[in-house]
Order: structure tokens, then C-alpha cells, then sequence
């Protein structure tokens, strides 16, 4: 991919507030009226004997972390308390007990993955219990992904060991940044030293795949401070980044109220620094913060059509589901969305009492169904062919979208896009502006008028 010049004109004129897509529709239309025994049908018609063949996806939450990151949106459990975590795995076990036995148990897993709060808050006891489990439970495929989310200030060596044992190949390095005048303005002091340290481990287990979080737009940062930040996390030679927008949503997590995030002009100049220098350092802009080696599989499956978009990110598995398990976690298939409860102790008490833990849900109508695949398609392959999707959707994509696509012509002259009666396509430099053109398709943005969004951009 070429090095993609970034015009500040362009992020300042797009940069409004949207949704970031990890569904169509998106999570704040879950609701509390599509009940476990609404869904029930869903499931066991997504589990079907003809449901063989198609493959699974599973995702664990794993809540726990030893200090709260002021910036993090994430739906975690501060705690010092080692005995936290023993105790929710077997939680874990009773969900699994109650949710396995519905799934078609032919179907394969070719995707695992472990997230939080910190996976690394467990032991490796638990770790290896947990793992025992799951392949007790679900059949796995030939080849398949097992992914970590690892914070270094709670890794050792001894649990990288046991993630490796149970399977995984692939690990998700938290860094955020490596300033230390910003790690300390967001409460989390992490020398580089720890980062280092962990990705010898993951290498020495024989996890070799890797990626990096990162995050712009928090207080103090410059964009010399993040140049100093990328030029040593290139030095450790990541296959992947993910490099977050801090988003500032302290009306969602108070903690964020600690925080005075950066002015825009700062931040535009940061992002620009950074996609620059990535896209010219051997990575592909993904789009939506990821960025990947042009020989990674995150790149070629862009490349081939095959990519996909959950609520974990972008994923290689394209036609898989997803089944979550643990505190707020969201399960998707192809007609419904649902979400764990997301407090621990109801949580908890749920599962006591024998009870579902699913506590909203969202069914798909026929044109949520049109309008998620044309969005996921269009975030994944970064263009449509007219009369592919016509095929794909059972209907004149032209037609059903005509108001869509004139708007989307207004795109046209920034560059962002080109358009004529066969398709469309995303420029280079357009996958920065990709939620904003997805938003076009979104039916229900215009009644979205008074919630509240992180920036686009």
C-alpha cells in the first residue's frame, strides 16, 4: 500500500460524531423486550442440522483488572483481590453449561478469543481450567485463532505459558502510549521495559503473532511524544496495530471526568503523523484504527474479500458466529444480537438461581439485515459492486439505495470515493473517512439526533 498523504482540511470537515459499527444496528438499540426465550428460536434455528458447516466463533470476558486506566471505556472489575478470579471462572462454567448444550455440536470453532478487563489478571491454573473446558465442550477446526488480550503489568511468564498451551497463536499487547508524563495523567504507569519483557515470552511460547494497542488524543501527548512512542513499538515489529482514538465519553464512565483530553488540532495533527508513517513504514490501513503488515492475513483477506467485522474488530473468519460468554458480552448470528448482564454480583445471581444471563437483545428486520451487510461489506472490502450485492441481497441495490448513493456522490470531489453505474470505492484516502461514509446507509441515524457519539475521526 502507498504511504497515504493526509489532508487536515479533510479530518476537519468530516470529523463529526457517529457510531463506530461493530454492529448494524448498533448496541444502543438492544433492549430489554427481546427476552432469552424470544431469542431461543433464533438460536436453535442457527443450530440447526443444515447449520453444520457453518463455523463459530467464541468470545470470554474476563473482567478483572489491578487498577482503572482513567481513559478506558471498557466494562471491567478494579480489584486487588486475587480470589476474584477463581470464583468468576466457575461462574463461567455454569453459563457454559447452560449455553453449550444449544449449540449444533458439529459446528467448528475457528475463532477464540480473550478479552476484558485484563485476561492476564488470572492464573495459570485458571487459565489451563478454563481452556480444558471450552475444548471439552466445542470441537474445534483445523485451523483456527486463539487471541489474548495482554496487559504487561500483570503478565508473567508462567501465564503466557498457559494461554500458549490451551491453544492460542495470537496476543494483543496493551501499550496505549510510552510517555511517561502520560502515563501518569491516565493512571497507568507501564515502563517499556515490562513490554519488552512480555513480547519475549509470547515469542518464547511460540506466539508469534502480534499486535499493539495504542491510543491518541489523550492529555499531554504531542506529536513528537507519539512519534517517540511509534518508532519504538515499530523497533518490536508488530504484525498489527490498533491505534484508538481516545474517546472522551465522560457521561458514560465517570472516570473520564479526570481527564482533559487534547484539543482537536493536536489530535488531527497526531493522527495525520501517524497514518503517514505507518503507511510508509510496510503497513496497509485496515481502516477503523487498524493497521496491518501488507503479508499479514488481516491484509490479504481484505485484499481477497474475506474479511469480517465484530464486536472484537476486524477478524480473517468471515460467515462465522458468535457466541459470548461472561459479564456484558455480546453474542451475534445472523437475525439477533444479545448482551450478558453487565453488573457482576447480578451477574452472578442470575446464574445462582439457574437463570439466563442475557439481559437485552435486538432482532434483525429484513432491511436491518440489507443495511448491516451493505455497511459490513463496505467497512471490510472498501467497495460495492452493484450487481454483486443485488445477487447477495435478493434485491435491485440501486434501486433500494438510490437516495443513498446520490448522497454519497457528494463525497466524490474530496477524493474520498469514486462512483459510476457499477459500483463504488473507497480511496486510499478515504478508509480514514470510512465511518462517515457508512453513516449514509444507517436508517436510523436521523433518529439518533439526541444520543451521543464518539468523533468519526
Amino acid at each position: 500500500m502507498a504511504k497515504i498523504e493526509v489532508q487536515l482540511d479533510l479530518i476537519r470537515k468530516y470529523n463529526v460524531p457517529g457510531p463506530r459499527y461493530t454492529s448494524y444496528p448498533t448496541a444502543p438499540h438492544f433492549n430489554e423486550q427481546v427476552t432469552w426465550e424470544t431469542l431461543l428460536p433464533h438460536i436453535k434455528t442457527n443450530n440447526t442440522p443444515a447449520q453444520s458447516d457453518t463455523p463459530l466463533s467464541l468470545y470470554f470476558h474476563l473482567p478483572f483488572c489491578r487498577n482503572l486506566c482513567w481513559f478506558c471505556g471498557c466494562t471491567n472489575v478494579i480489584t486487588q483481590d486475587s480470589s476474584s478470579s477463581p470464583r468468576y471462572f466457575d461462574y463461567l462454567r455454569k453459563e457454559l453449561n447452560m449455553v453449550a448444550p444449544l449449540l449444533n455440536p458439529n459446528r467448528k470453532i475457528i475463532q477464540l478469543h480473550f478479552g476484558g478487563g485484563s485476561p492476564t489478571f488470572s492464573e495459570p491454573e485458571e487459565i489451563l481450567k478454563l481452556g480444558g473446558w471450552i475444548h471439552e465442550l466445542f470441537s474445534f477446526g483445523d485451523s483456527y485463532e486463539t487471541s489474548v488480550e495482554v496487559d504487561p503489568r500483570t503478565a508473567t511468564e508462567a501465564k503466557i505459558k498457559a494461554f500458549a498451551e490451551i491453544g492460542t497463536n495470537r496476543a494483543s499487547i496493551g501499550i496505549q502510549d510510552l510517555t511517561p508524563e502520560v502515563q501518569k495523567a491516565v493512571h497507568r504507569l507501564q515502563p517499556h521495559e515490562l513490554n519488552l519483557r512480555t513480547l519475549e515470552w509470547l515469542h518464547a511460547a511460540g506466539i508469534n503473532s502480534i499486535n499493539v494497542d495504542l491510543i491518541y488524543g489523550l492529555p499531554l501527548q504531542s506529536v513528537s511524544s507519539f512519534e517517540k512512542t511509534l518508532d519504538e513499538v515499530l523497533k518490536m515489529k508488530p504484525d498489527r496495530f490498533a491505534i484508538f482514538n481516545y474517546a472522551h465519553v465522560p457521561w458514560l464512565k465517570k472516570a473520564q471526568k479526570a481527564l482533559t483530553p487534547l484539543s482537536p488540532e493536536v489530535k488531527l495533527d497526531i493522527l495525520k503523523m501517524t497514518v503517514e508513517k505507518l503507511t510508509g513504514s510496510g503497513y496497509t490501513y485496515i481502516g477503523m484504527d487498524h493497521f496491518a503488515l501488507e503479508t499479514d492475513e488481516l491484509s490479504l483477506a481484505q485484499r481477497n474479500k474475506t474479511l469480517q467485522r465484530n464486536f472484537q474488530g476486524y477478524s480473517t473468519h468471515s460467515g462465522s458466529d458468535l457466541y459470548a460468554f461472561g459479564m456484558s458480552s455480546i453474542s451475534q448470528t445472523d437475525s439477533a444480537y444479545w448482551q450478558n448482564e453487565k453488573d457482576l454480583n447480578e451477574y452472578y445471581a442470575l446464574l445462582d438461581a439457574k437463570k439466563p444471563v442475557q439481559r437485552k437483545g435486538y432482532l434483525l428486520s429484513e432491511d436491518d439485515k440489507i443495511r448491516q451487510q451493505t455497511i459490513m461489506r463496505l467497512m471490510c472490502d472498501l467497495e460495492l459492486d452493484y450487481q454483486v450485492m443485488s445477487k447477495l441481497l435478493s434485491i435491485d441495490f440501486t434501486h433500494y439505495f438510490a437516495e443513498e448513493l446520490a448522497s454519497l456522490k457528494e463525497m466524490q470531489p474530496d477524493g474520498l470515493l469514486s462512483c459510476d453505474e457499477n459500483g463504488l470505492k473507497i480511496t486510499d484516502l478515504g478508509r480514514l473517512f470510512i465511518r462517515n461514509i457508512v453513516m449514509h446507509f444507517d436508517v436510523y441515524l436521523k433518529k439518533d439526533k439526541q444520543r451521543q457519539f464518539s468523533q468519526t475521526v
